[in-house]
């Protein structure tokens, strides 16, 4: 069929709005027509080569939308079932056998190949094969395939062009909270970085009732809205070096440290900020890719503190996607707060003001056509 997508032409490059064929759909294979998508920093990173995937190619993993035609094999949804896309695993392997699909043995040529398993691509620019089934989707696009694997099944009553960061930012933050780190009643918590996955991970420590939830974060309106999120302090780290502001709340340190920067320097103050026994979650991409942590080894066996590397929160989203929308409908997880859309056609805009600190998670919408399915 032919839909509409933003190419990624060449690494750091402008999106292009293209049109585009997409492939019929496998046996196990959805396609998906796309009500709206999140604009996470994975996409610029992999855009900017940061991180592996083939260009010229379509990037988008924060997608949902309509189910519109399945795949012969296809058993959990139906055309007309209203969806949300997340990372594709393999069902098979062992970490997979265990429910922890976010350590899948074959996530990386599952989600950043750039093309099926058997090396067909899925979506063509006239004669040109286009890097395609990112994180099983690539859903930078008015319709994208995906599997049976990465899709989850939700709800008529809930606001479908917004759910899609539910399926990484959203998902990565809180489950860092709840599932990684499983950060109990009463304990503290550092958030690096006041974006989307940190903020995420702020309402996720208010539902778990942690005692103290520090934010640090350069921004003024999202340290409020930190605040407002469920953060009890909320520091700017120009102010002065993190350990020593940290300490000056906590001096003990703090239980738990989440950072989503990827930044070196800022990595080693929160290594400075732990209390014994510390551990400290690893979300953020580094703008290099050779980027490491300095560990001074004499300070890590003293405190004994644990260093723990988190992809998409530990999550399995059959399970923990549904879990955030029933928290989300008994007022507890208002993740819609943290969203701002804007139409799909103004891609390159909507990057630069998220760039900018304008918005915390920018939704890209596509307008509703006449005689499509419907999404509020």
């Amino acid at each position: 069929m032919e839909t509409t997508a933003a190419v990624a032409r060449e690494i750091g490059g402008p999106f292009s709005l293209e049109s585009v064929t997409l492939a019929d759909p496998a046996a196990d294979e959805i396609v998906v027509e796309i009500a709206g998508v999140g604009l996470c920093h994975t996409d610029l990173a992999a855009k900017d080569g940061h991180l592996p995937f083939p260009l010229p190619g379509v990037l988008g993993h924060e997608g949902s939308g309509v189910v519109v035609a399945v795949g012969d094999g296809v058993t959990k949804v139906v055309p007309g079932d209203k969806v949300v896309l997340s990372f594709n695993s393999c069902g098979r392997c062992a970490q997979c056998r265990a429910g922890e699909p976010a350590y899948c043995v074959r996530f990386m040529a599952l989600n950043f190949a750039g093309a099926r398993t058997d090396g067909s691509n899925t979506l063509h620019l006239g004669d040109i094969a286009l890097g395609s089934e990112f994180f099983g989707q690539s859903s930078f696009a008015r319709h994208a395939i995906a599997h049976e694997r990465n899709v989850v099944k939700v709800a008529d009553d809930l606001p479908l062009s917004l759910l899609g960061p539910l399926g990484c930012g959203v998902q990565t933050g809180a489950g860092a909270v709840m599932n990684s780190l499983d950060c109990k009643r009463g304990s503290t918590l550092l958030v690096l970085g006041g974006g989307s996955v940190g903020l995420s991970a702020v309402m996720a420590a208010a539902v778990r009732e942690l005692a103290t939830v520090i934010v640090v974060e350069p921004h003024a309106q999202r340290r409020d809205l930190a605040l407002s999120l469920g953060a009890t302090h909320a520091v700017d780290p120009a102010v002065g070096p993190l350990a020593e502001q940290v300490r000056a709340i906590l001096p003990d340190g703090v239980d738990h440290a989440i950072d989503t920067t990827g930044i070196v320097p800022v990595l080693e103050q929160a290594m400075l900020s732990l209390a014994n026994r510390g551990r400290l979650g690893i979300i953020g991409v580094p703008a290099d890719p050779s980027a490491a942590l300095p560990l001074n080894l004499i300070q890590a066996q003293v405190i004994g503190v644990t260093v723990l590397g988190i992809v998409e929160g530990g999550s399995d989203p059959d399970v923990f996607v549904p879990y955030l929308l029933d928290l989300y409908r008994a007022g507890r997880f208002p993740f819609d707060k943290l969203i701002t859309t804007r139409p799909f056609s103004e891609i390159d805009e909507a990057v630069e003001a998220q760039h900018r600190g304008e918005a915390v998670k920018i939704v890209l919408v596509h307008e509703r056509k006449a005689g499509n399915p419907t999404w509020n």
